[in-house]
């Protein structure tokens, strides 16, 4: 039976005195005056609750009390012919979860001491006896008063779903185990994408039971897995090798010391028992999200997937469960927030940073309005290092504001974080895009934007003679420089090839560009494809680069002006949103010259710099309003968020 939840109109009146009177004795009966209040009142909060099959049709209600900490039930009442079909559990986790999300810490009720059966009920679901109150209805009719902590649920958004829950033995855990019919009907999982879902079910053939819970997930805008994509992904051999691509190497390097051609790995949960291997179960992990699987390697050349398994629950042997019982206890035991917050935020936003860091891209005084920006959008911001990877899953959004780079725990925690489901900004393959100038070079190169003349220069084909064809002054860089590290100006062919041989023995390949001189640098901030502010970067004194590391404490860079958006002139603007557009469409910083009226792309940025009193110089406090907006739209498009009236 599908049930439907709402608030009761006045029009109600009628059934829930009919419904007083055909569930309740006498003295237990709410008077019709009463009911109108509640249904009026800020303090109550009166349900109807309909069966929706063949129409809808009311069959009971509940009705709750608000206090400051506790949430009052009043009543919960089942039409006669409605009870003993298990509708009563269904309504109890409609209020628990009411409860969680208006941030009341306990449910508190009264029932009547002789209803033993009533009492037993409640204390199967976690209610304790808080005391015995005598003639609380009427003489001789006492009430056993009862509560229940929802401080210990109110994160516990984790659900798993499996076809038989009774086999799963281990509850000492931060999830919900329940049935596929449970979650199905539930309205509690109909009408929250705040779940997280782990589908365990049998199977994941198409148009099955695993097949729908993870489609249904998706459709509710909860977090699921494994998505719909993952289990179309493990059946196609070719899928996973491309997937797997770019953990070639970390594979390689993880099975160098196996002598077999073929090797298995059970993950659970991203972990697994088999010693030396758990940094490569949790990378496989982040990239083939499934509760339960196996990996299969085979090796030619060199080590290779052959095939990923989804490791079917009921087929587990009693020694196995114990080790996936500790995996899934390790997996959900992140509590979410360990302390009380004053306010119930709608979103968690998580900032990675480094304290440490000498040049971050936001100073302290930035990373501050942006707490105050996100708190007046009813958004929690924390502040998080790299220490504190092992919480990312209880935020809603990371924002990183620290200098990133492809080889960096940078990048390895945007992809955690996008693999767990949260919004990120910067996404790894922004990270990946802008670490990385070849990149740039031929992906500009095809889409027709103008960039100084470049050449690439390969290590195993590099030629002496190739410098002779220079126009120097040349530029030679790192594809992964930043900063103003790893890009140097060489005068001539001697010069040239001392720093192109110093070069090659960071990389095997290096960019040659044509030095094009400029007072200054434009940099237009970009945001969801919009422009979003725009600086003059003038060079460092007595340099030719905005940084110059040689320089004296404080004049290492050069001066700044920022200029109004409706100031910068057009085709400045058209260059950088076109740039920043085949990144992505993150939060980006498009470096670009103006020569001879020609406009130039030198790059774009991932974790572009915005400090107070320079990037910020114009919006002033809109500017970080604009990227919290930003945030909390993208969370809200992940969530698939909708209004519901309940």
């Amino acid at each position: 039976m599908k049930l439907h939840i709402r608030k009761a109109v006045i029009k109600d009146l009628d059934f829930l005195e009919e419904l007083e009177m055909d569930v309740f004795p006498a003295f237990q009966q709410n008077l019709k005056q009463n009911l109108r209040k509640g249904i009026k009142s800020n303090f109550q909060e009166v349900f109807i609750v309909e069966k929706t099959y063949n129409g809808q049709q009311a069959l009971g209600s509940i009705c709750l009390f608000k206090y400051k900490h506790s949430l009052r039930i009043y009543s919960i009442a089942i039409a006669q012919k409605y009870q003993n079909k298990g509708i009563g559990n269904e309504l109890l986790e409609f209020i628990k979860d009411f409860a969680i999300k208006n941030n009341f810490k306990n449910i508190i009720l009264e029932a009547r001491s002789k209803n033993q059966k009533l009492i037993k009920w409640y204390e199967s679901r976690g209610f304790q006896i808080v005391k015995k109150v005598e003639d609380y209805y009427l003489k001789g009719e006492d009430a056993i008063k009862m509560k229940l902590s929802v401080d210990k649920y109110t994160f516990c958004k984790n659900v798993i779903i499996i076809d038989q829950p009774y086999k799963w033995e281990e509850n000492a855990i931060n999830a919900k185990v329940i049935s596929v019919k449970e979650y199905i009907n539930n309205p509690i999982y109909q009408n929250n994408s705040d779940f997280r879902i782990y589908n365990l079910c049998s199977s994941y053939k198409y148009q099955s039971y695993g097949y729908y819970v993870s489609l249904l997930a998706s459709a509710r805008g909860q977090r699921i897995i494994p998505n719909i994509t993952t289990i179309q992904d493990l059946k196609i051999a070719n899928v996973i090798q491309s997937i797997a691509f770019d953990l070639d190497e970390f594979i390689n390097k993880s099975l160098s010391g196996k002598n077999p051609e073929l090797f298995s790995l059970n993950i659970y949960f991203g972990q697994t028992l088999t010693k030396g291997y758990k940094n490569l179960a949790k990378k496989l992990y982040q990239i083939f999200e499934a509760p339960l699987f196996e990996v299969t390697f085979v090796k030619n050349d060199k080590w290779l997937i052959k095939k990923i398994k989804v490791i079917n629950f009921k087929h587990i042997t009693e020694s196995e469960k114990e080790v996936v019982y500790e995996f899934a206890s390790k997996h959900f035991s992140k509590k979410k927030h360990n302390f009380p917050k004053l306010i119930h935020y709608k979103y968690d936003v998580a900032v990675l940073i480094n304290p440490e860091e000498e040049t971050p891209p936001s100073n302290q005084e930035a990373l501050e309005k942006f707490k105050i920006a996100a708190n007046k959008k009813n958004v929690y911001l924390e502040f998080i290092t790299k220490n504190d990877i092992g919480k990312i899953n209880e935020f809603d959004a990371l924002f990183i504001r620290e200098t990133t780079n492809v080889s960096h725990y940078t990048y390895e925690v945007s992809r955690f974080a996008y693999a767990e489901g949260l919004v990120v900004i910067d996404d790894p393959w922004s990270i990946m895009k802008c670490s990385n100038k070849i990149f740039q070079h031929e992906l500009f190169q095809k889409n027709k934007i103008n960039t100084p003349k470049t050449i690439v220069l390969a290590k195993n084909s590099f030629n002496s003679k190739q410098l002779d064809t220079f126009s120097y002054p040349v530029i030679l860089k790192q594809p992964d420089s930043a900063f103003s590290l790893g890009v140097i100006k060489v005068n001539n062919k001697t010069e040239a090839f001392e720093q192109i041989t110093k070069l090659f023995g960071k990389s095997d390949m290096i960019i040659c560009q044509e030095f094009l001189f400029s007072e200054f640098d434009w940099r237009i901030g970009i945001l969801d494809n919009q422009a979003l502010f725009a600086c003059k970067y003038y060079m460092a004194k007595n340099h030719w680069q905005i940084y110059n590391w040689k320089n004296s404490p404080g004049e290492e860079s050069g001066d700044y002006e920022s200029v109004s958006i409706s100031q910068v002139p057009e085709k400045i603007l058209k260059v950088a949103q076109k740039a920043a557009s085949l990144i992505g469409d993150g939060l980006y910083g498009v470096d670009l010259k103006i020569v001879d009226n020609q406009v130039y792309v030198i790059e774009v940025n991932d974790n572009p710099n915005i400090d107070t009193d320079v990037e910020d110089s114009i919006l002033k406090d809109k500017l970080y309003d604009k990227i919290i907006d930003s945030l909390v739209n993208r969370i809200e498009i992940a969530k698939n968020t909708r209004k519901i009236s309940l």
